[in-house]
């Protein structure tokens, strides 16, 4: 029997070791901190359950289609609840309640722009097109070859690849209001607007169409039952056991070092940071050099604060953006002259709005996130600048006072990127899915260099988000297991 060792436990290495155990390889997961779950981890304080990394439940279908490939449902597991409403933005002078169903983003969009439901109606029929042939068609191709973004459904729609998001909304909607709103989705993919495909509304889709969702308990239970779903295949788990090296003989690969300890394997995976687990091998065996890593286009990086109120809150939702400040600009000091945001947007969490068991009874668990630019500089007194910014901010909005409601407050950032994900210059999301930085022409799944070694992830096909984690991992998998498992 096939022996495959996996770097990291995050969302990809989950689903890739799930599916080789199911194809009949010994498995075994190699994490560098005490839990799995790489950047969704958890964390529990005085009663309040936070989830560190993401907290957006989209794509329901993906979750449905990984669960249903071992003859499994969601709900096995986890019990989801369809937000209503999905979310709230705050504007300077007004508030978008996204509602659960068309028919009521449709009358919110008319009470700001007199028409614009019909472009809009238009505009998600077109996304859900898209959603379609990507999820169905280019999303599951390995990016071994620029052939492979060529179908019959790509080839008409191939404008669509050279222009913007940011072209396509502004051509239908003049409300800024409304056009913010339509291009916040695309921020996933870690791009600006006016630089990511117009393909990519699909995201628009994922966010009306299918609704934003939520699993009982936090986006930690997900991490909880893909774990068991694993050890259900037999697969092997190692906790607190940093990968130091990755054995390559004669250009095989012949397994890991972790802990001082030689793990041999036929295969190895590395779902941690493609960059340093490139790092891991002799530079002879690295396919990209520091220059390649230090031209891209990555995704931003987050300043976090994870905050216990002792209070319930008033005017808030499980999901709330502020926008009241100049999203273009913002979006310029993530992208083009990368710097510390002079106003910025940002996003608060508040799960235990729709979920009363992630705070204690009559509080409010707080999860609060400005995106930055990756590779900033990260000191305690601008984390602590910071974050009176966004609460004095977050208090104006919503007309109440919470400063003295703060029982603790902790945070994270660039610094702790780096230290606990190995992240590249402490991103938050991987790397951008630019035009450039699209399929083929993102890092490989499989190593050009080093026979039998593969990457799954973020920084490699398909692109930054939780489903295409997911579907990252079923792809490495298939490349591997095409190959005879005896």
């Amino acid at each position: 029997m096939k022996k495959v060792n996996i770097v990291g436990s995050g969302f990809s290495s989950l689903s890739a070791s799930c599916y080789l155990a199911k194809a009949g390889y010994t498995v075994e997961v190699f994490e560098k901190n005490d839990t799995v779950g790489g950047r969704a981890r958890q964390f529990i304080k005085d009663g309040y359950t936070f989830d560190i990394g993401p907290s957006w439940y989209w794509m329901p279908d993906i979750f449905d289609k990984f669960f249903a490939d071992f003859g499994k449902k969601t709900s096995d597991y986890y019990q989801l609840d369809k937000l209503s409403p999905a979310y709230k933005i705050f504007f300077s002078d007004d508030v978008i309640t996204i509602g659960d169903t068309m028919d009521k983003i449709c009358e919110e969009f008319e009470r700001i722009e007199s028409g614009s439901s019909v472009h809009l109606r238009k505009f998600i029929h077109k996304a859900q097109e898209n959603y379609d042939i990507a999820i169905n068609k280019v999303v599951l191709r390995p990016g071994l070859s620029p052939l492979e973004l060529v179908t019959k459904e790509t080839v008409v729609r191939v404008d669509q690849f050279f222009k913007s998001i940011s072209h396509e909304v502004r051509k239908r909607f003049k409300n800024p209001k409304l056009v913010s709103t339509l291009e916040f989705p695309v921020l996933f993919l870690g791009a600006k607007p006016s630089k990511t495909p117009s393909f990519y509304n699909f995201m628009n889709f994922a966010d009306f169409g299918l609704g934003t969702w939520h699993p009982r308990g936090g986006m930690y239970e997900i991490i909880k039952a893909m774990r068991a779903l694993a050890e259900e295949l037999g697969v092997v788990f190692h906790t607190n056991s940093p990968v130091e090296k990755i054995l390559v003989e004669n250009g095989t690969v012949k397994g890991l070092q972790a802990n001082g300890t030689d793990y041999s394997s036929d295969y190895v995976i590395s779902g941690a940071d493609y960059h340093h687990s490139e790092s891991l091998l002799d530079s002879k065996y690295r396919q990209y050099t520091e220059t390649y890593w230090e031209k891209k286009t990555y995704a931003p990086s987050s300043l976090l604060f994870y905050v216990g109120f002792t209070k319930k809150l008033d005017r808030i939702e499980h999901h709330n953006l502020f926008f009241d400040t100049d999203f273009e600009r913002h979006a310029e000091e993530i992208y083009d002259e990368p710097q510390w945001p002079s106003e910025p947007l940002f996003y608060v969490n508040f799960p235990s709005a729709t979920d009363a068991t992630m705070a204690p009874e009559g509080c409010e668990t707080g999860f609060f996130l400005v995106p930055i630019a990756p590779g900033l500089e990260d000191t305690p007194e601008l984390r602590e600048q910071y974050f009176d910014l966004i609460i004095d901010r977050f208090e104006k909005r919503t007309g109440q006072s919470v400063k003295d409601a703060i029982q603790f407050k902790e945070s994270f950032c660039v610094n702790d990127f780096v230290e606990q994900y190995n992240s590249y210059k402490g991103n938050a999301y991987g790397m951008a899915n630019t035009l450039r930085q699209t399929a083929f022409l993102r890092p490989n799944l499989k190593s050009k260099k080093v026979q039998n070694l593969y990457f799954s992830g973020q920084l490699t096909v398909p692109g930054p988000g939780v489903p295409p984690s997911l579907i990252s991992g079923k792809l490495v998998s298939s490349l591997i297991s095409k190959k005879p498992t005896s």
